[in-house]
């Protein structure tokens, strides 16, 4: 089960990376459609486990995503790698990240919004955990549907879980 490698918003395209991509962020190369200060140290991070995947012949459309606004890449968002389907519900961990510039425009509940719709598509939950410190990440979970509050993962991040709209849920 793939995602389309384009997911496109009202103000946004969120655009998987591509290998040649992936090799600029690890490189520290710049290209002219980013950001200045993107990629963030996230997306070099980032960057290692989407090679790990590529080199093992593994589907990239659950991996990091450009978030375009006007032709510019100012952040990223992914998933930690695609569901397992043979469990009864699948379920992925989303991250996100802004540069700067772009936070407090409603940029990442929007793009947040946009892979959700996908997700939802498929039956697949998403989880995302964010630091107890983070209230601008946590409004952008709370408004987008991140009601199921898990507890703390091993590094004291809160964890939340969006339940599955009826409509999507598995039979």
């Amino acid at each position: 089960m793939s995602l389309p490698t384009t997911i496109s918003t009202s103000r946004l395209t969120l655009v998987v990376w591509t290998r040649g991509e992936v090799a600029d962020i690890r490189a520290g190369h710049r290209r002219p459609e980013w950001h200045p200060d993107y990629p963030r140290q996230d997306d070099v991070d980032a960057a290692g486990l989407v090679i790990a995947r590529a080199n093992a012949g593994k589907d990239l459309s659950w991996g990091p995503r450009h978030i375009v606004r006007e032709g510019v890449a100012v952040g990223s968002i992914g998933f930690f790698g695609p569901p397992d389907d043979d469990v009864e519900q699948p379920e992925v961990e989303v991250g996100y990240g802004l540069v700067e510039d772009a936070r407090g425009l409603g940029l990442a509940t929007e793009a947040l919004q946009g892979v959700l719709a996908e997700t939802d598509a498929r039956g697949v939950r998403v989880r995302a955990s964010v630091e107890p410190t983070n209230a601008p990440s946590i409004k952008v979970l709370a408004k987008c549907g991140f009601t199921d509050l898990r507890g703390t993962d091993e590094e004291g991040n809160l964890v939340f879980a969006r339940p599955l709209p009826a409509a999507a849920r598995r039979p």
